[in-house]
């Protein structure tokens, strides 16, 4: 007899259950566990997603407590209508994502007006070669190196040590933020990143241009824009 039940990729956290929690929530809303069918033994999603059984038993866990599934006698079956609720608007993530860009929105864009209007020469070549070197196909892990450095230029361009030197520690605490990289790396979500990707090589090249115009209005706009854009897809599309 042929095993219909669908089929789940390895995760690369091991130890993160919200990532097998998001994909098995992804599948439910796509329709692959289709409602009042059994969910996966915690054996088979184990080996599936390459992780120990208490990862998979905590990210279904998640999934009652929200009540994606529910209990059947000795089985877990998907609901048989799926909650009507909002993953984000309960995810300690997604909070501390949104205080992250507030923070970002707060010192970037003013330092993105005072590039516009500083800015050496060698600053703006700078500027320009990095955002050229962002492309719609590049790996998360590079992406974020490159956007890292692409922001960081910027801050120096503005010709402010003291703001620039704040603005290194609010980079640091997002680039070692959990709760950012867990969304972005988590399974469900890898369609998203390579749309937010895509936006954002859009979005750094307008940046770049504007500080290449000297124009600060422009590069304020810019910068606001393309946080705004990142921030939107990481809270209302991410899982």
């Amino acid at each position: 007899m042929t095993d219909a039940r669908p089929r789940f990729e390895p995760v690369s956290r091991r130890t993160i259950s919200e990532e097998i929690r998001d994909a098995l929530l992804l599948s439910i809303r796509r329709g692959d566990l289709l409602p009042g069918a059994p969910l996966p033994s915690e054996r088979e999603l184990a080996s599936d997603f390459g992780v120990a059984r208490t990862s998979v038993r905590e990210a279904v866990q998640g999934l009652a407590g929200v009540g994606a599934v529910e209990r059947r006698g000795n089985r877990l079956h998907v609901a048989e209508r799926f909650p009507d609720f909002a993953v984000g608007e309960s995810d300690a993530r997604k909070r501390r994502v949104q205080e992250l860009f507030e923070v970002r929105r707060i010192i970037e864009v003013p330092l993105a007006e005072l590039a516009a209007s500083r800015a050496r020469a060698i600053d703006i070549e700078e500027i320009c070669e990095i955002a050229d070197r962002f492309h719609a196909g590049l790996p998360l892990e590079e992406f974020r190196a490159l956007d890292r450095e692409f922001h960081w230029a910027v801050a120096r361009a503005s010709g402010n040590e003291l703001l620039a030197e704040l603005y290194g520690k609010v980079l640091e605490s997002l680039f070692r933020s959990y709760e950012f990289d867990s969304l972005l790396t988590a399974t469900g979500n890898q369609l998203t990143v390579k749309k937010l990707i895509k936006v954002s090589t859009l979005g750094h090249r307008a940046i770049a241009n504007a500080l290449r115009q000297g124009d600060a209005a422009f590069a304020a706009s810019a910068v606001a824009d393309h946080l705004r854009q990142v921030e939107t897809d990481m809270i209302s599309r991410m899982t």
